[in-house]
């Protein structure tokens, strides 16, 4: 379903991305991200969801391409802000380009999204076009402020933090725009706004930090297929479950050896201290507390997956949308 959902939206991406005159140091940085693959789950949630509320592919599948548009964009803008050198295997946007040039490509591809979403709902009217505006502008703000916990966090060196506040960030940083809106657009548009779209938000919610958690965890590894530097979570100071967690087990000394290591800069972490990190979360029981709240969360998903789409028609996409909750774990 991924594949087939996934050449779909690349046919859209291809006509919204592709111009006569291409702009020199503008164009080919828009199309890098988009062209490097990725798995595209988040243009399915939104077909599939689309699907199971009455619509078909062709209806919502400029939707997708917006979804995978935006969230291209924001992956420029999260890798200049999180210094990170690897997206999906290569050299992140600003390292190859700049910081300027890729914040620049980040912002026009960010815009190019709304032509496909306004593309979308222009034949269905001004009540649906609104509702879909409505639900971006609440994505928008929510992913804003999840980005800006994080980042706030490391910025000013916040150690004091629970798993709540982590889980609080996740929901908005990561289950907003990664499941929470694609399925939204899917059941407006598929719909023709007849459907409450806040049907799905529970079950967004639980599967998208199910979601980021396990991300957290394959930084942790040498995962090969993660596509990132590995545990440059741990050297870009971020506020993962497994850090708030190891610092809270952390007797006195290794607290204050944690505290000294997040207080450096990004270039000041050294490989060794990163790595005595890295062992402690496994000595201490970190990983394995991530791996059961993770787990938590996708049964939670799983309890809110009937009130999703209870009554919906057995089929491929409502299986497809169940089968995500242990994909997540599964993915390679």
């Amino acid at each position: 379903m991924l594949e087939r959902y996934a050449d779909a939206t690349r046919g859209q991406l291809s006509h919204y991305l592709g111009t006569d005159n291409a702009a020199p140091f503008l164009d080919d940085l828009l199309a890098d991200y988009p062209g490097r693959g990725g798995k595209m789950l988040r243009p399915a949630i939104c077909i599939a969801n689309a699907r199971l509320f009455g619509g078909d592919v062709n209806s919502v599948v400029r939707c997708a391409a917006a979804v995978e548009l935006l969230h291209n964009a924001l992956l420029i803008h999260d890798d200049i802000q999180d210094g990170s050198e690897f997206r999906r295997g290569r050299p992140t946007l600003h390292a190859m380009h700049g910081v300027p040039l890729a914040i620049n490509a980040g912002d026009a591809l960010m815009f190019t999204a709304f032509r496909p979403l306004l593309d979308a709902v222009r034949p269905f009217g001004p009540d649906v076009a609104r509702q879909v505006i409505d639900a971006t502008v609440e994505m928008a703000r929510q992913t804003a402020e999840g980005q800006a916990l994080e980042l706030g966090w490391r910025d000013n060196n916040v150690t004091g933090l629970t798993a709540a506040d982590y889980l609080r960030m996740a929901l908005k940083k990561t289950a907003w725009m990664g499941m929470i809106w694609p399925a939204q657009l899917g059941v407006i548009v598929g719909s023709r706004g007849r459907v409450d779209p806040a049907r799905v938000l529970r079950f967004g919610h639980f599967l998208g930090i199910a979601f980021q958690i396990e991300d957290d965890l394959r930084n942790l590894t040498a995962d090969p297929g993660y596509g990132k530097e590995r545990c440059g979570d741990l050297f870009e100071g971020k506020r993962t479950l497994m850090l708030i967690h190891v610092r809270d087990a952390a007797d006195v000394a290794e607290r204050a050896r944690i505290d000294a290591f997040l207080a450096l800069g990004r270039e000041e972490r050294g490989e060794e201290e990163g790595q005595w990190l890295a062992d402690l979360m496994h000595r201490k029981g970190s990983i394995t507390y991530g791996k059961r709240v993770a787990a938590a969360m996708a049964g939670c998903a799983l309890e809110e997956f009937e009130q999703a789409y209870g009554g919906c028609t057995e089929g491929d996409d409502r299986a497809f949308l169940l089968g995500l909750v242990r994909w997540i774990f599964d993915r390679k």
